[in-house]
């Protein structure tokens, strides 16, 4: 099996946040975009698939802004107690 690209700028690796935008997504947004419209009434397919954006876009934009700032903080957690321990792996903190 073939590992998945990835894509490292400024230490965030950005495939993962779209990977994980995606997933989280799909498992929240739907069941956000269901539930809410079940208090509209959608008569065509065409009103159903516009409902689905105005809400889904607002949660898939929300959901990418956390996942990056999420990953943004955890490669400057990484890199803390990277630079926190020697070469040794002693911990230069005590």
């Amino acid at each position: 099996m073939q590992p998945v690209e990835s894509a490292e700028i400024e230490g965030v690796d950005y495939g993962w946040v779209m990977q994980t935008t995606f997933v989280v997504t799909i498992l929240v947004g739907a069941p956000v975009v269901a539930v809410l419209s079940t208090f509209v009434t959608l008569d065509t397919w065409g009103a159903r698939a516009a409902f689905a954006i105005r809400v889904g876009a607002p949660i898939w934009f929300l959901t990418a802004v956390g996942t990056a700032l999420y990953a943004k903080r955890a490669e400057r957690s990484g890199r803390a107690d990277a630079e926190a321990t020697d070469e040794g792996g002693n911990d230069r903190t005590e």
